[in-house]
């Protein structure tokens, strides 16, 4: 899906292409053009900037308008647009890394950060936030120090979101049960899943099972004073996992979740699979910008609190980040469309929370202020109810990630279906798992 702003696009002699997560080498040769340590010179001429990104129509349309409104103020730049689903949307990137057409700035999300970053793909912000021309200082601390690879600003957070619990408020008002609440231990929670199960009948479990969902093990990792990372290295011993693992099996047992193959199909991440909208559970893990999403996919009133455990586990989490190509020829002017994205009131209305918070909390404040539908004010509500409660942002996962939460899947699936038990699975895992991350 592209649209295109007709302004003659300058020619591009970028003579070295890097390869991206598939595995694509490193190709070698200079970069052409502006190198990321030039001054760009100022817009005196027509430039035309490349715009890449996944989502769908509502985000390509608020996105859309955003841009034309920087052209409005900035007349000599426009921009040609090219957006698709996630599905295959990294796979596209890829290849166009090797056929000279990276974008100048395209979206990410932190799976690949630090993959990019080490393939030299990702244009280095650090100096422009020194001298201010990207300002960043309104948005958390946090927040910020997430979009850092080895201390250095390789990404901007287009938005900000949460882990975020999303369950059926009207199915737990039928069934006559309390809904969860933020703060719930895990035990807590599962104990409350199995009741739920009950007063169904066994007809609805009570939660969707996360032993394969890197999020939930991440924040209980967290909640003990582990991490999922540490450096280039998993954070966490193979008891910690095989706990975590344990924990869900007597979940299972007790009728907490739901059969493995329903676990599975919720497992690719596609919002209209998730079993809160599907009706087979009446909790699921999401992420709190896509509430409005899951609302739309059921008749059912939905509500959203955060993960299980201590809310000092969350951090101000990027849903996804804007990049610039480090090899571009506009530097300066890629950093000066990051800067109006981030800052501008205007453009942060017309974006609303489509892709979560505003990162910075002054425009974010603006545009809740603004806000109507009913949805869109609890996923606010939940970030204002986080922010003064969340611990400190880790580091962007390591090269191998993507690798990792696959493996994860694997692990718990084959548990759930009795092909391994927890404490094979655990062992298979790591020693997988290390090795992804080594390479």
């Amino acid at each position: 899906m592209r649209a295109q702003w007709s302004v003659p696009r300058p020619g591009l002699d970028r003579r070295r292409f890097l390869g991206a997560l598939t595995g694509l080498p490193l190709l070698a040769g200079g970069l052409a053009g502006c190198g990321p340590e030039e001054e760009a010179a100022a817009v005196d001429e027509p430039v035309e900037l490349s715009v890449f990104w996944w989502g769908g129509n509502r985000r390509a349309q608020a996105t859309e308008q955003a841009l034309r409104l920087y052209t409005q103020q900035s007349p000599r730049v426009s921009f040609r647009i090219t957006w698709q689903g996630l599905n295959g949307y990294y796979d596209r990137l890829a290849t166009q890394a090797t056929g000279g057409n990276v974008p100048d700035l395209f979206q990410i999300d932190d799976t690949l950060l630090t993959e990019y970053d080490r393939r030299d793909i990702l244009l280095d912000l650090t100096r422009h936030i020194t001298d201010e021309r990207l300002d960043l200082r309104g948005l958390p601390e946090q927040l910020a120090r997430y979009a850092r690879v080895d201390e250095r600003t390789v990404a901007v957070p287009a938005a900000q979101t949460n882990a975020a619990l999303v369950f059926n408020r009207d199915l737990l008002r039928r069934l006559d049960q309390p809904e969860p609440r933020t703060g719930m231990s895990w035990k807590e929670y599962a104990r409350w899943a199995a009741r739920v199960t009950r007063a169904s009948g066994n007809r609805v479990a009570g939660t969707m099972d996360p032993s394969g969902d890197y999020r939930a093990l991440w924040l209980w990792l967290r909640g003990q004073g582990s991490e999922l990372y540490q450096g280039r290295q998993l954070g966490f011993s193979s008891a910690e996992l095989l706990d975590w693992f344990e924990f869900w099996e007597v979940a299972r047992f007790d009728r907490a979740t739901p059969s493995a193959a329903l676990v599975e199909q919720a497992d690719s991440g596609e919002l209209s699979r998730q079993l809160v909208v599907t009706g087979h559970a009446a909790a699921s893990f999401a992420w709190s910008h896509q509430l409005p999403e899951l609302q739309r996919l059921t008749g059912d009133e939905l509500g959203a609190v955060a993960f299980p455990g201590t809310p000092a586990a969350q951090w101000p989490r990027a849903s996804m980040y804007w990049a610039g190509f480090r090899g571009t020829r506009h530097p300066g002017v890629v950093v000066d469309v990051l800067n109006f994205l981030t800052t501008n009131v205007a453009a942060g209305r017309i974006l609303g929370f489509e892709r979560g918070l505003n990162p910075s909390t002054q425009v974010r404040t603006y545009v809740a202020a603004g806000v109507t539908d009913r949805t869109e004010k609890r996923v606010a509500a939940l970030g204002v109810e986080l922010d003064g409660l969340a611990g400190p942002a880790p580091a962007p996962p390591p090269k191998g990630h993507a690798a990792v939460r696959t493996l994860l899947i694997d692990a718990a699936e084959s548990i759930r279906g009795k092909r391994a038990g927890a404490r094979s699975a655990t062992s298979r895992f790591m020693a997988r798992a290390n090795a992804a991350l080594a390479g």
